[in-house]
């Protein structure tokens, strides 16, 4: 499967009619991160870390785009980070290591053991062929599925954990996928993750009725069956959205999980969010944690019961106010997150933020290092 993959891939970018010149659009960004975490003492100790950790994150990522014949183009994005830390906690990690969504580690690590350790990957590259009614897309790409803001239950390729501050992008899957449009915001999307010792296939039906968008999805992912849906409308002057997944096989017990938000837009400058997450995955006794499956992202949470407060404020129109807060409303711990967005020029920003977690010893987020960062951003 893995060869056949490649090979598809490389036969349809290079294929003989290609024109004798592309045409092509390159973008990109460039981040700098200086940033400072704090770990509870005790924990410190407990585990043989350092108390304060500084690092200084640099991140550059380059998107090109090649559009090969009518409705055919290829995108890639490559990235480069350097990270330098004078006391590095494992709460900030730049894995050399494929994910389970991946056939090909297109990573590669330097470390010199000396506080400096340089990451290049290749995170997306994928051929998309487009007609009137169906596009296909072969290769390295993102696919992200589910409404909710804070969680996606029904997202199977690789979520970003909420508090995760330094990393902004989802990672790609190796995947061949279709999408099959009906009309009056009705398709089906097709998806096949070829891997080594098995494979994940899915399909995801979405529409429209009632000013709602719908959808329904299933599949076999990690060797289990899985049925999800979601929704996504109006209630009122409110946005309500909603998604759950329900996966089992004939070895564990069946697991559901699900969300339920609103959001509201009470002015031209105040936006507030609220979600609950329910983890059929989950513990319910902090006892029975596995920190180790969530240090490896096998799993985003510990527990069952789950509330997100968010509010974005426009404070003026070059500064953006964003507030957030987690709840694990099981062992009661949680985190406040603060971020400040300046606009300094159309395409570059400065960003303040502050992370604060709070709970009792060996709660889920009293593990967590709280965090002080600045993030000099510029698009291009």
């Amino acid at each position: 499967m893995k060869k056949f993959f490649l090979a598809l891939v490389l036969f349809l970018c290079f294929r003989l009619e290609t024109p004798a010149q592309w045409e092509y659009r390159f973008g990109g960004y460039v981040n700098e991160m200086p940033a400072l975490q704090l770990l509870a003492p005790r924990f410190a100790s407990l585990y043989r870390m350092p108390v304060n950790a500084a690092m200084s994150l640099s991140r550059i990522r380059l998107k090109p785009v090649f559009y090969l014949w009518e409705g055919a183009r290829i995108n890639l994005a490559a990235e480069a980070d350097l990270l330098y830390y004078k006391d590095l906690t494992e709460f900030v990690v730049l894995s050399d290591e494929k994910t389970n969504r991946q056939i090909v580690n297109l990573k590669y690590k330097y470390d010199n053991d000396k506080n400096l350790v340089a990451l290049g990957f290749i995170d997306r590259f994928y051929l998309k062929q487009s007609f009137s009614k169906v596009s296909f897309v072969i290769g390295r790409q993102r696919i992200s599925w589910g409404t909710g803001r804070i969680w996606n239950p029904t997202d199977l390729f690789n979520p970003i954990n909420p508090t995760t501050f330094y990393k902004t992008e989802k990672d790609g899957a190796d995947a061949i996928s279709s999408k099959i449009s009906f009309g009056n915001f009705t398709d089906l999307t097709l998806v096949l993750n070829p891997l080594r010792e098995t494979s994940n296939y899915g399909f995801r039906f979405r529409t429209n009725f009632w000013e709602t968008d719908f959808s329904v999805m299933g599949g076999r992912f990690d060797d289990k069956d899985v049925l999800g849906f979601d929704f996504a409308g109006n209630l009122g002057d409110a946005g309500i959205r909603g998604e759950g997944v329900y996966s089992s096989n004939a070895t564990t017990k069946g697991v559901f999980k699900y969300i339920l938000g609103a959001d509201y837009q009470f002015s031209a400058s105040v936006y507030a969010l609220i979600e609950y997450h329910f983890n059929g995955e989950g513990e319910k006794e902090k006892r029975r944690y596995n920190f180790f499956k969530l240090m490896r992202g096998d799993i985003l949470n510990l527990a069952r019961n789950y509330l997100a407060l968010s509010s974005i404020i426009n404070a003026t129109p070059l500064l953006i106010l964003t507030f957030t807060n987690i709840n694990n409303l099981d062992d009661a711990s949680g985190f406040f997150g603060f971020r400040a967005n300046y606009s300094l020029t159309e395409n570059s920003y400065l960003n303040f933020g502050l992370q604060y977690f709070y709970g009792e010893k060996f709660t889920e987020y009293w593990y967590y290092p709280d965090a002080m960062y600045f993030l000099l951003e510029y698009y291009f």
